[in-house]
C-alpha cells in the first residue's frame, strides 16, 4: 500500500512539473516581452504629417525599441503641444511668429503651395492679383477669367493652419479671405473636394498634388519642385520641427535621421525640396 502511495506521489510530481515548467517559461518570456517601447509624440501641421509618418516608419524599422506617434491638428496646435510638453516635436508649415521665436526649431524641407482646380476646368494660369481677388470675393464667377459662366466655389484651410498662414502671407497681403469660402481642416479634404467639383478652386501642398486635380501656373510659371528650387515659382513655405528646448535622446535621434542623406532623399522623392544636399 505504501509503495502504491509513493508511486502515485511520484507521478503527480512529474505531471505537475510537466505543466508547471511551460507555465513558468511563459511567465518569464512574457515578462521579457512586456518591456514597453519608448514613444515619441509628434503633432501639428497636417501638411507635414504625411511626410513625418513616412519617415517615422523607416526610422522605427531601424530602431524597433522606439515608437513614433504622429498626430495632426495644425501648425499652431503643434507649436502649442511642443510648448506645453504634450508632444516632444511640433510640426509647422509656416515660419514662427514673433511670439514664438523663443522655441527651438529646425527647417527639414521646403514645400510649394499649389493652386488647384478640377481637371475639367479649362483655366491653366492665374496671376497673383487674380488669385487674391478670387479669395477675397472680388471675382466670384469663372466667366470673369475667360471660362464658362459659373459661380466659383472657393475652398480654403482653417485658421491656425500653416498652409493658410503661408497663403495669406504670400498671396493675400492685407486682404481677408471671404467668409463665403468653404473651410476644410486638411490638405487631403481640400484636394478631394476640388477633385469632385468642376467649379472649385483650392490651395494645397505641392507635394500632395496628384492626377485627381490640376495645379495652375502662376504668372505663367508652372508649380513644380524645380521651379520652387530655382525661385521662379514664388509660392513656397518652410516645413519646421519645433520644440520647447533643444531635443534630446530619441527625439533628437529621429530629427537627425530626417536631416540625414537618407531622410532628405526620401523627402525629395515625395515631392519636397530638401534643405540638405543629397545626391541626384
Amino acid at each position: 500500500m505504501k509503495t502504491a502511495t509513493k508511486f502515485s506521489s511520484i507521478i503527480l510530481h512529474l505531471l505537475s512539473f510537466k505543466y508547471l515548467f511551460p507555465l513558468l517559461l511563459c511567465l518569464v518570456l512574457g515578462a521579457c516581452g512586456s518591456e514597453q517601447q519608448e514613444t515619441i509624440i509628434i503633432a501639428g501641421s497636417t501638411s507635414v504629417q504625411p511626410y513625418a509618418e513616412i519617415l517615422a516608419e523607416e526610422f522605427c524599422d531601424l530602431h524597433p525599441d522606439l515608437l513614433i506617434d504622429v498626430q495632426g491638428g495644425g501648425s499652431s496646435a503643434g507649436i502649442t503641444a511642443a510648448a506645453n510638453g504634450t508632444a516632444q516635436i511640433g510640426m509647422s508649415s509656416r515660419a514662427l511668429k514673433a511670439s514664438e521665436e523663443g522655441f527651438w526649431w529646425v527647417e527639414i524641407a521646403r514645400d510649394g503651395l499649389a493652386l488647384i482646380v478640377n481637371p475639367a476646368n479649362t483655366i491653366t494660369d492665374l496671376t497673383l492679383e487674380q488669385v487674391a481677388a478670387i479669395y477675397s470675393g472680388g471675382i466670384t464667377d469663372w466667366s470673369a477669367l475667360g471660362c464658362n459662366p459659373h459661380a466659383i466655389h472657393v475652398i480654403t484651410r482653417e485658421e491656425g493652419s500653416g498652409t493658410r498662414s503661408a497663403f495669406e502671407e504670400l498671396v493675400m497681403a492685407d486682404s481677408l479671405i471671404t467668409p463665403k469660402a468653404l473651410v476644410q481642416d486638411s490638405n487631403g479634404t481640400v484636394r478631394q473636394l476640388v477633385a469632385n467639383n468642376p467649379h472649385a478652386i483650392g490651395f494645397i501642398s505641392l507635394g500632395l498634388v496628384d492626377d485627381t486635380v490640376k495645379a495652375l501656373c502662376l504668372e505663367g510659371i508652372e508649380a513644380t519642385v524645380a521651379n520652387v528650387s530655382s525661385g521662379s515659382y514664388g509660392l513656397y513655405r518652410p516645413f519646421l520641427f519645433v520644440a520647447e528646448a533643444t531635443p534630446q535622446g530619441a527625439a533628437l535621434l529621429y530629427i537627425d535621421f530626417v536631416l540625414s542623406a537618407v531622410g532628405q532623399q526620401q523627402l525629395r522623392s515625395e515631392g519636397l525640396i530638401p534643405v540638405r544636399e543629397v545626391a541626384p
